[in-house]
């Protein structure tokens, strides 16, 4: 009889175990998820503009490089106190982390082109921007190694008149459109 009772009852084969622990860990997909990377991505532009090394922004948060790494490269989540922590050594607000996310996923409402962001937002109901939101290709743009080395040797230029005349050098080497 004790048998009985256990040859009735369903043991879950190894797909269905599978599938419970992917509803559990949330781990529908293998790799890491755009927003993850997106975050990365965000700060490694963040750390090497600031000119930190991975070890030094690893030092100051009490990880160790590789640790940074992962979320560099969005393999690992970062969790919001990691966040918090993240926006305090590297000088910038919490939002500056999410900026230029395309919200995919996000409800459209009718008759706009996409949702709003918070900066959006903040304008629809009389407050302030601090300036235009860039475009996820204006953000690859501006991740790239080039453009990171272009902005900080531009900025040791001491003097405000010769930053702007290069400025104007480089405008007028632009062709016309």
């Amino acid at each position: 009889m004790l048998m009985s009772h256990y040859s009735t009852r369903r043991m879950p084969d190894h797909a269905d175990a599978k599938g419970q622990e992917d509803l559990l860990t949330d781990k529908l997909s293998a790799g890491p998820k755009p927003v993850d990377v997106h975050v990365g991505g965000r700060i490694r532009l963040r750390r090497t503009l600031l000119g930190m090394s991975q070890e030094r922004l690893g030092e100051a948060l009490g990880l160790t490089f590789q640790q940074v790494q992962k979320y560099e490269r969005g393999t690992n989540r970062v969790s919001a106190s990691r966040l918090y922590e993240l926006s305090d050594v590297l000088d910038v607000p919490v939002s500056f982390f999410f900026d230029g996310l395309e919200h995919g996923r996000r409800p459209v409402g009718r008759g706009s082109a996409e949702a709003l962001g918070f900066a959006q937002a903040q304008e629809a109901f009389g407050g302030s921007s601090d300036g235009p939101v860039a475009s996820a290709s204006e953000m690859a743009l501006l991740s790239r190694r080039e453009t990171i080395e272009l902005v900080r040797t531009y900025y040791r230029i001491e003097d405000a008149a010769t930053r702007r005349r290069v400025l104007d050098l480089i405008r007028m080497m632009i062709p016309p459109e």
